[in-house]
């Protein structure tokens, strides 16, 4: 009797986290179903039924969206992501590793002190940031973006390399001195391409955020011709009033890099998320 009350609170467990589950992915799908089935439409079938399929699908509205800027934006924002992204996984493996590798007794300090980084928060530090690139003649200028996206970000890449690295076999870097390798070599040769989940989970945790980052892109930059594609798409709204379909095309197409980026890297995103999460 007790076997079967344990085997029916099991089934129960497991259809509640079932059922869980299946309305968080709801309601995550659902906002993205509804704006692809929008931008297929026109204004007037969006306002009478939202919720209707497209009599005659209005592929025009891509178009339309890419001619009136969407492509400048998306070049942008394709620019300052891959350098945010190289650049924060780059220095963010060699600081990790560094840390864990260094033989000085300050080692845990300078990490703890790379950490302080995440207790600091973009706005706070916007009014500062505006002052210093100004200052320093980045407005304007696209480094106006990658610098902060970098700084901000570098932190927790350390934070989950790190993790990972902790759990790093020696006994490869040891066979790689004896070689002949240096550190720097070794770095390079055989621990980077041995980490290639850790680095794709950095990889794209950092690209998510640099992709969809509006706060500094919209207060560090005026030139429209350097907009990326967040401060790019609100402008829509006052170039094209009430052409909300448009704007529903620039969002699916602002959209699928990095759905078409995690998907290609989903399996050593997990991987890396997974090793870091244990060996640390």
């Amino acid at each position: 009797m007790i076997v079967m009350n344990n085997k029916t609170t099991k089934t129960l467990l497991k259809t509640l986290l079932y059922l869980f589950f299946i309305v968080l992915a709801t309601m995550v799908i659902y906002p993205l179903i509804w704006i692809i089935i929008n931008s297929l439409k026109t204004n007037s079938e969006l306002f009478t039924n939202s919720l209707a399929l497209p009599k005659n699908p209005v592929w025009s509205n891509y178009i339309k969206a890419w001619k009136l800027g969407l492509s400048t934006y998306f070049l942008n924002s394709l620019l300052v992501g891959a350098v945010s992204v190289t650049a924060t996984v780059f220095l963010g493996a060699a600081c990790a590793y560094g840390v864990v590798r260094s033989q000085s007794k300050f080692k845990d300090i300078v990490f703890y002190m790379i950490l302080g980084g995440l207790l600091l928060s973009p706005q706070v530090a916007l009014i500062s940031l505006y002052k210093i690139i100004d200052k320093i003649g980045l407005y304007n200028t696209y480094w106006a973006m990658i610098i902060p996206y970098i700084a901000f970000k570098l932190p927790f890449a350390v934070f989950l390399m790190r993790s990972y690295f902790l759990g790093f076999p020696k006994e490869l870097e040891e066979s790689a001195y004896i070689d002949g390798c240096s550190s720097i070599q070794t770095f390079f040769r055989i621990v980077l391409p041995i980490s290639k989940p850790i680095l794709a989970s950095t990889a794209i945790m950092t690209a998510i955020f640099v992709w969809n980052e509006f706060l500094f892109a919209l207060v560090f930059i005026e030139d429209k011709m350097k907009m990326t594609i967040p401060v790019g798409l609100s402008n829509f709204r006052d170039a094209l009033v009430t052409d909300w379909t448009v704007m529903l095309a620039g969002i699916v197409i602002g959209s699928l890099p990095m759905i078409i980026f995690y998907l290609l890297m989903q399996k050593n995103f997990i991987k890396g998320l997974t090793a870091g999460g244990i060996k640390g």
